[in-house]
């Protein structure tokens, strides 16, 4: 009787095991793997007001990026891919750079929106990529902001190889984007990075695969996000509590700007705020009422480009 009931026990926790494996290849499959992302269409969580979709998908921003002489460049990761980036030069000479980091499944240009105040109002160069696993570049994977954070400083090399020894160099990032220039900031960066701004970041994979497995699926982190960890490990090279921008941003040194908006519930507020308190260099924080995710700059353009630029003009130089 007692080695049927091992037996029963045994089959019982294989069983699991398999299960556990299976929605492990099904979690990874669904957020990780290069694909079409149909889990996101109609997700409630990233609804925004109709005023605000129409600048996204229709802003004019968008003419304005296609009519932009924007040149094709390319590296060649740690990895082997190839990943394509888009330099703008400023209309007068200038050492000022900001480079972009864009979202979850966007593309290098939908960082436009941001990059006209940078470029008219402001005078900057820009640079923007299509991260791996995005738009042009290849990677049969999402990074999540941890590759990517040693690709985008190899673009920060190039960049400066371009303007010069004495470029002054912003990174700013929104979402996915955010995370990923706060996951470089715990690196060496070179002095020529002067500022970082980060738009509605998460705290590190491992954290947000966990909010939203709850928040989608209704299912407790163990085991299946150890279990994700791990195939993530085998498939991509990067375990989803090592891509943490909480832990970089307690070593950096480049004074960071904080935004989110209060009603993000796609990665959650609280998040930027543990960000925040966590900074070892100097930063701010900027909240924007009633925005939902990525949403900020639209809801609050002023507020934004306002607290923006004063952040800038303390930090970075023209020479």
């Amino acid at each position: 009787m007692k080695k049927k009931w091992i037996w029963i026990i045994s089959g019982v926790v294989i069983v699991l095991l398999i299960i556990n494996f299976a929605a492990a290849i099904f979690f990874y499959h669904l957020a990780v793997e290069r694909n079409v992302k149909d889990f996101l269409n109609g997700n409630a969580d990233l609804e925004v007001e109709a005023e605000t979709l129409d600048v996204l998908l229709d802003g004019d921003w968008r003419d304005w990026s296609d009519e932009q002489p924007f040149e094709i460049w390319h590296q060649t990761s740690f990895d082997g891919l190839d990943l394509q980036g888009y330099y703008l030069e400023a209309e007068q000479p200038t050492n000022k750079v900001v480079l972009f980091a864009h979202g979850y499944l966007g593309r290098g240009k939908d960082m436009a929106l941001y990059g006209q105040h940078y470029y008219e109002d402001l005078g900057y160069n820009i640079f923007t990529a299509d991260m791996r696993g995005h738009g042009e570049s290849e990677g049969d994977y999402i990074g999540f902001g941890w590759h990517d954070r040693l690709d985008l400083i190899n673009w920060i090399a190039q960049v400066i190889e371009r303007v010069g020894d004495d470029a002054e160099i912003v990174l700013h990032g929104v979402s996915m984007g955010g995370s990923t220039v706060l996951m470089a900031s715990g690196e060496e960066l070179p002095a020529n990075v002067k500022a970082i701004v980060a738009d509605a970041s998460y705290t590190d994979v491992n954290d947000l695969f966990a909010y939203h497995l709850d928040r989608m699926f209704h299912l407790p982190s163990f085991p299946f996000i150890p279990s994700t960890s791990l195939v993530t490990q085998i498939r991509a090279g990067y375990g989803l509590k090592e891509a943490s921008a909480l832990d970089q941003v307690a070593k950096a040194e480049v004074p960071i700007l904080y935004i989110h908006g209060k009603e993000d519930v796609f990665v959650p507020t609280e998040m930027t705020e543990k960000l925040y308190d966590n900074t070892g260099s100097e930063k701010e924080l900027l909240l924007v009422d009633d925005a939902s995710h990525g949403e900020s700059f639209v809801k609050e353009e002023e507020r934004y480009k306002e607290t923006l630029d004063r952040f800038l003009e303390r930090f970075v130089q023209e020479n």
